[in-house]
């Protein structure tokens, strides 16, 4: 069933006016918070829709409104809505009572801490960092988790919510909204090492891209990588070999150290940015020619050996740039044996 709607988010004194949906039993939004709106009568246009439907739910007159988005919402396999989505920030008129649940004025740092659905964060913080018109698909299953995100038709990236032991809650983020609100979620992270003849080994360090939504420019772990939805620690570690440097690892040569617990706020590209992680660590023993490896540009500028030793002491002192866990680095050291 195809249908189309528009939903709007009315902003006054730094605040949003949500709408909780707590009447109507069959409702798919029962017990969310939302913003107004609703479905497209015959012949509307989405302005028309706009306009009728705020003027319904909340007794008041838009004046000034900006069209944001268009959202493809997809629920199990019964329901397909395109929702035009809307800003506003002049109206006239005085409120009165909804049929379609109670409306409250949110401060807008609070609005992640409702009850909303996850894909609603995506574009709360599209529409707070200022996203031009974006078109966003929005593939959830019957248990209210989502399955796929898309912006603007490219994949975004989900991860599964855990817990301290590493256990799925059963929750999913996009990336983005996980950075933003620091939810814990898993990460690996592979060492790749050889003997030397100074203090015994040297690290492969990678240089970060530019790009990078996080410690852009920084030396970091020689692999590293999210674990996304779904997807188990293995073959994340493994993945991320490849596609980082072009390495065709094999299960038995990666040797798990342990588990290290990150965290850190900082702001970059003048967004904020919480890491909130919990990484299983490996080393990898096996020859490497670091003038054959395969880089992932957008990931990865350039990769270099280095001294475990020197790299400890750049990593301590901060002669290095870098986004090296102090903790983690001693846990590769004792598995060397030389810490």
């Amino acid at each position: 069933m195809n249908r189309q709607s528009t939903l709007c988010y009315i902003e006054k004194d730094g605040k949003y006016l949500m709408l909780h949906r707590v009447v109507k039993k069959n409702d798919v939004n029962k017990d969310k918070w939302i913003g107004v709106g609703g479905h497209f009568e015959y012949a509307e246009s989405p302005e028309e829709c706009l306009l009728r439907e705020v003027k319904e739910e909340t007794g008041y007159t838009l004046t000034s409104w900006k069209y944001r988005g268009i959202v493809t919402f997809v629920y199990g396999e019964d329901v397909v809505e395109y929702m035009s989505l809307y800003t506003a920030d002049g109206f006239t008129g005085d409120p009165i009572e909804c049929d379609e649940g109670v409306l409250e004025w949110v401060e807008k740092e609070k609005i992640k801490d409702l009850n909303l659905w996850e894909g609603d964060k995506i574009f709360f913080r599209l529409m707070d960092e200022e996203e031009e018109f974006f078109s966003l698909k929005l593939v959830y299953n019957k248990s209210d988790v989502l399955e796929y995100v898309a912006l603007n038709g490219k994949p975004m990236e989900l991860f599964d919510v855990i817990d301290e032991d590493g256990n799925k809650t059963g929750q999913v983020k996009e990336r983005g909204v996980a950075h933003r609100d620091g939810t814990l979620h898993a990460t690996v992270h592979i060492w790749i090492v050889r003997p030397n003849q100074e203090s015994g080994y040297d690290v492969l360090l990678q240089k970060r891209s530019e790009c990078k939504d996080s410690n852009p420019g920084a030396y970091d772990i020689s692999s590293a990588g999210h674990v996304s939805a779904g997807d188990e620690l293995m073959e994340s570690a493994l993945r991320e070999m490849k596609e980082e440097l072009g390495i065709h690892a094999r299960e038995d040569q990666l040797q798990f150290i342990g588990t290290h617990r990150g965290q850190f706020e900082a702001e970059f590209h003048g967004k904020p940015f919480r890491d909130n992680e919990r990484s299983t660590v490996y080393l990898y023993r096996e020859p490497v020619d670091v003038n054959e490896l395969d880089l992932q540009k957008s990931e990865v500028e350039e990769v270099i050996w280095m001294d475990f030793e020197k790299c400890k002491k750049g990593i301590v002192d901060g002669t290095l740039p870098n986004c090296i866990y102090e903790g983690e680095f001693q846990m590769v050291g004792k598995a060397l044996g030389i810490e």
